[in-house]
């Protein structure tokens, strides 16, 4: 078997000649050979012989010979359609063996499997007892024999090259490899607890494990059939799909992306879909409106999955609510998967909530979405009840994609107050899958990292509670198994959601999503280290091995050049018009479409273009809008992008130079048009590396839309020839100064102009560690690798060179020193 779940079969074949000799005037006849050969058997047709009458004349044949030429032209048409006929009639019968053949050849494939798995079941069952590391170093070691004929290498290729649904792709250089070793463990550890041998350890400290992310210099191996279950009993790895190493995870999926006999389409449409057991009781009209769509409903399956609410009293049918058990990886019931709740319903999801003890409501949508209700708002801005459930909001952490809502909870009667944690998915986009997995896999991070270990099952819903709530479960199921087995079983894994709840992950690229979520989760590992222990992980990090001249940041930044997505020409079509090349100060530096903030107000002819990118920081979507120096042509657009996207800081990290049109693009001492925008000049001042500068703008086209007040930070502590500021105390003073300057003015929502040259490097290295000094505020840890792969997803020159990436946990430390 040379590739998972491809169909094979024996060669069948099939040869047809046909040989017309014509007609043979000495005999006056007619012989027509058909010869048709399959395999080895040959079968031929009779010569046909048409004679003519004796004792005819000459004259009555001559009489004759039109209507004989006819009457052969006749035979022969018909001798040409039996023979026709005929080659179909066998077609139809070869095809009917090979359909047998092929089955046969499935049923030996799945025989061999199923007792190779047999003979394997006492090694898998020691394999298990000695542990997760040991499991997967072993499956290192074993030679792969399904791929053994046909041999794959990713080398120079680029995932995005190849046609997916799912917009979620690397691109990887050089034939590299992941490690079998579990990936989703930190790169850091400064644990005391003996690290197996299988890891690498840095021999100036013992205690400090080096990146789980291994990448080797030999091609891929192959995938092996692995034999694993959940403790359920349900997950059967290789029943219908072989489980994949970790190692061989971007290869399968780069060979499934292909689409080449066998893909994500066809493994996906062998997922049975619909219902595939009985829901009676939510078919119920006493239950009919409880449900928020039709065809998506809770199973009964003899109430082994249905959640069964405490009745209460006079009422028989309250028993009732659209959700499911799900099955966690060694967790039966570790999640509840529900629809979004509706007006009807909002009572009864606090009751599941309170009788299920759950202490973390997981919500993978938003309220309205084009324009359509996809789930009521169920929790208070501050208290209410909700039936006999006291439901009070306590803290709310809003973040770039996602936020956390804490709440007490308390029932009638009872002295228990509870706290539970809602955390909120908002950057789901309203149609698809999000572009990149990194947000998401930060969020089901903090999910597992705050839900109590004691609690109740994980309460999972979008609107349907189908296929964003099987996603999320899906990922998390996969990254456990992942991290304690070194395989990923996906296709089995949402085999066994869909028999639980129907249509989990409810479309293909849903599906493809799930994969490069687990990749991406396996490529990148978990870089977030806690601020207590940053200090002493950052020393070993940054020390350099004497053998290889390498420390472990320098290969997290070489892990985070392979993951960076690399940017198409069709992304970029916008900025690649020829109306808009004078607006670029390089045609290699541009953003996606997706990023770009299009100008709103009116400039003559001009057009909406600015070479720009919304950015997110740490706690604020689109935080940041990233471009170049303005250049004499685009002054007015510079300063459209600010006043239309109500930025109210500008922060400069260049030096003015003529010969790179570097052009001072704001008035001294007075106001200025640029385009329809007057820019007025309030007040400057210095202090050090800071020169601060206040401006009033307005639209002159528009003057009934008032003015806003913009602070330009231009800071003069960088020199063109380093990549690096001079002094890491000064870029965090700027950073400091800008958070205040936000909070005062606009209360912490205003967005922020960053520009360097073009719109790289330097950019993305302030914005970094703006972020990161968020992070540090906000959750106490450190996760510089996160932040940049954040900015990368919208514009690749983020944080260019190593340097400024070290540069990052530099910062970080020093302000960690400052507190």
């Amino acid at each position: 078997m040379s590739n998972r779940g491809q169909k094979e079969g024996p060669p069948v074949s099939l040869v047809a000649q046909h040989k017309f000799t014509g007609f043979e005037t000495k005999i006056n006849c007619v012989r027509l050979a058909n010869k048709v050969v399959i395999g080895r058997g040959q079968i031929t047709t009779p010569y046909i012989l048409v004679i003519p009458s004796e004792g005819a004349s000459t004259q009555d044949s001559d009489a004759m010979e039109p209507e004989k030429q006819v009457d052969s032209t006749v035979k022969m048409a018909g001798v040409i359609a039996g023979i026709l006929m005929f080659i179909i009639i066998l077609l139809g019968v070869v095809l009917t063996f090979k359909r047998r053949e092929i089955h046969t050849w499935r049923t030996l494939s799945v025989g061999k499997l199923a007792k190779k798995q047999k003979e394997s079941a006492s090694s898998s069952t020691q394999q298990r007892e000695m542990g997760p590391v040991t499991t997967a170093d072993k499956s290192t070691t074993k030679v792969s024999t399904l791929h053994k004929d046909d041999p794959f290498s990713t080398s120079n290729q680029d995932l995005n090259g190849f046609t997916s649904p799912s917009p979620c792709s690397f691109s990887v250089q050089g034939s590299k490899t992941l490690g079998s070793k579990s990936l989703l463990n930190s790169y850091y550890s400064v644990s005391k607890e003996p690290i197996p041998a299988t890891t690498s350890i840095d021999s100036s400290q013992p205690s400090l494990a080096q990146p789980s992310l291994t990448l080797q210099s030999f091609p891929y191996g192959g995938c092996e059939s692995v034999e694993l279950s959940y403790q359920s009993g349900q997950f059967q790895a290789g029943q219908f799909q072989p489980a994949i190493r970790v190692a061989d995870l971007l290869q399968h999926i780069t060979q499934m992306k292909c689409g080449q006999g066998y893909g994500f389409k066809e493994e996906y449409e062998a997922l049975a879909e619909g219902q595939t057991a009985p829901w009676e009781t939510a078919k119920k009209d006493e239950n009919r409106n409880k449900n928020r769509y039709g065809n998506i409903i809770a199973y009964p399956t003899d109430d082994h999955t249905r959640v069964r609410l405490q009745l209460l009293d006079g009422d028989p049918h309250s028993d009732y609510i659209n959700a499911n058990y799900i099955d966690g990886y060694h967790r039966p019931r570790h999640y509840i998967a529900t629809q979004g709740p509706m007006q009807e319903t909002v009572r009864d999801f606090w009751r599941m909530v309170w009788q299920e003890n759950s202490a973390s409501i997981v919500m993978v949508t938003n309220l309205v979405e084009v324009g359509r209700v996809k789930c009521v708002r169920y929790w208070p801005d501050e208290t209410e009840v909700y039936g006999d459930i006291k439901v009070t909001l306590i803290e709310t952490e809003p973040l770039a994609e996602y936020v956390i809502r804490t709440f007490t909870v308390q029932k009638k009667g009872h002295h228990e107050i509870r706290e539970l944690r809602q955390f909120h998915f908002t950057s789901w986009p309203d149609h698809g899958v999000p572009c990149y997995a990194t947000g998401l896999l930060g969020f089901i991070r903090q999910v597992k990292f705050l839900n109590p270990p004691d609690a109740g099952p994980i309460v999972v819903h979008c609107s349907a509670g189908a296929g964003r709530t099987g996603c999320f479960i899906a990922v998390d199921i996969m990254l456990d198994m992942a991290e304690n087995e070194g395989v990923v079983d996906i296709f089995n894994c949402i085999r066994e959601l869909r028999s639980q709840r129907v249509n989990m992950v409810q479309t293909e690229e849903q599906y493809v999503f799930v994969h490069d979520a687990i990749l991406e989760a396996c490529l990148c590992g978990n870089t977030a280290i806690p601020v207590c222990e940053f200090r002493a992980i950052y020393y070993n990090i940054s020390r350099l091995d004497p053998q290889t001249n390498s420390s472990q940041i320098k290969d997290e930044f070489q892990t985070l050049n392979i993951v960076t997505p690399r940017v198409r020409p069709e992304d970029c079509s916008v900025g690649l018009l020829p109306r808009n090349h004078d607006k670029n100060r390089s045609m290699d530096v541009l953003s996606a479409d997706r990023c770009l903030p299009f100008l709103i107000s009116v400039d003559g002819e001009s057009s909406n273009y600015i070479n720009a990118a919304l950015m997110d920081s740490h706690k604020q979507p689109a935080a940041f809008i990233v471009t170049q120096h303005p250049l004499p042509n685009t002054m007015g657009d510079f300063w459209r992008l600010v006043f239309d996207y109500n930025c109210s800081s500008i922060v400069m990290l260049n030096e003015m130079d003529a010969a790179q049109l570097c052009m001072q693009y704001w008035p001294e001492k007075s106001s200025c048009c640029y385009g329809p925008i007057q820019v007025e000049f309030i007040s400057a001042d210095i202090d050090e590396d800071i020169i601060n500068r206040i401006f009033r703008i307005c639209n002159m086209a528009r003057p009934q839309d008032g003015y806003r007040l913009v602070q330009h930070f231009q800071y003069i502590g960088w020199p063109a020839y380093r990549d690096t500021p001079l002094s890491k105390r000064s870029i965090l003073q700027l950073v400091r100064r800008l958070a205040k300057w936000q909070e005062q003015y606009d209360g912490g929502d205003g967005r922020t102009v960053v520009h360097c040259l073009t719109g790289g490097g330097r950019s993305g290295t302030f914005c970094a560690i703006c972020s990161i000094n968020e992070m540090i505020q906000q959750q106490n840890i450190v996760d510089v690798f996160h932040t940049v792969k954040t900015l990368r997803n919208n514009k690749t020159n983020m944080v260019e060179t190593m340097e400024q990436y070290k540069f990052c946990y530099e910062v970080a430390l020093e302000a960690l020193s400052s507190f």
